[in-house]
């Protein structure tokens, strides 16, 4: 199942998924009105995500009571629709989480990517954080700093945490993923290298693109079997596959819970295979114009124009 947070014309800002090709619902419009009421208490993607799997199953009853309603009463199911359903080509769709107690990201972790760094792959997880003021939605400006000349893009599959713990073993981690998404590690190279470490260059303002989507865990149920594509201006620069991932998802769970508590709603970048401007011949930069293009299968596109900072 796909749940995003979206805006509607009138400005509001809802919490959503499809019901069809051309159609999206109110989760919570929907919960307030089916004759059992549902998640009379959730306002958000945070709140949803708190619930961990009790909330994908209350989707999944949710859905299947519309579709019986729509069956066998029309006139219960024609109000809820009148009132929660809006067609997709008139929302905006919303970054699917704001507010992440963690962003954390992974460094080289496909070997191609290292190698063409000129660097030797990581005997553990190479990890640094995002801010979450670095977020933005689909079909957001990332915005070029004043300060970079050197901007540049990395695909990524996000993980979303669904529920606390620490000290995971590998073989329960998953079990502790509430969905998955798209990420783009926007980097400022120039800052990467003279800084000496990650953080700047990687959480500008709008440094980390997002959505357009969550992927609910029970329907992508293994992360290791997924090809991930990037395009600038439809040309390839990213093209890879996430069995490629030198720390599979289940292992690096499990090794970051060792050092502190995973909360629901936590997000690890997992890393991006070879390709990045900044290691072609000769290097490519992001410019004012560009359409980044972020495409992970079974999950969605993840799609970004550039811009300038005024």
């Amino acid at each position: 199942m796909k749940i995003f947070a979206f805006q509607t014309k009138d400005g509001v800002e809802r919490l959503g998924t499809f019901w069809n090709d051309i159609e999206v619902f109110d989760i919570v419009k929907v919960g307030e009105r089916l004759p059992k009421p549902k998640f009379e208490v959730i306002k958000n993607m945070e709140e949803l995500i708190s619930m961990g799997d009790k909330s994908i199953k209350k989707l999944n009853k949710m859905i299947k009571e519309l579709k019986e309603l729509e069956v066998n009463d029309l006139e219960i199911f024609t109000e809820i629709k009148t009132n929660a359903f809006y067609p997709v080509k008139e929302i905006k769709f919303l970054p699917p989480l704001t507010n992440p107690q963690k962003i954390i990201c992974l460094g080289r972790n496909f070997l191609e990517h290292a190698k063409e760094g000129g660097k030797e792959p990581p005997i553990n997880p190479m990890i640094w954080g995002k801010f979450n003021t670095a977020i933005i939605g689909h079909q957001d400006n990332i915005i070029l700093p004043k300060i970079s000349e050197k901007v540049d893009v990395e695909i990524e599959l996000v993980v979303v945490i669904g529920k606390e713990g620490k000290h995971i073993p590998e073989e329960e981690a998953l079990e502790y993923v509430w969905g998955y998404t798209i990420g783009n590690d926007v980097t400022a190279r120039d800052y990467q290298y003279t800084d000496k470490q990650f953080t700047r260059a990687k959480t500008m303002d709008t440094f980390a693109p997002l959505g357009p989507w969550i992927v609910t865990s029970d329907e992508l149920t293994d992360p290791q079997k997924l090809e991930l594509e990037l395009k600038v201006n439809g040309n390839t620069w990213q093209k890879s596959h996430t069995k490629h991932m030198i720390f599979s998802v289940a292992y690096t769970i499990a090794y970051l819970s060792k050092s502190f508590t995973f909360k629901p709603g936590d997000l690890i970048f997992t890393g991006t295979p070879s390709g990045v401007g900044h290691y072609q011949k000769p290097p490519v930069y992001l410019k004012k114009g560009n359409i980044i293009t972020l495409s992970i299968e079974n999950i969605g596109v993840l799609s970004n124009p550039v811009v300038e900072e005024e």
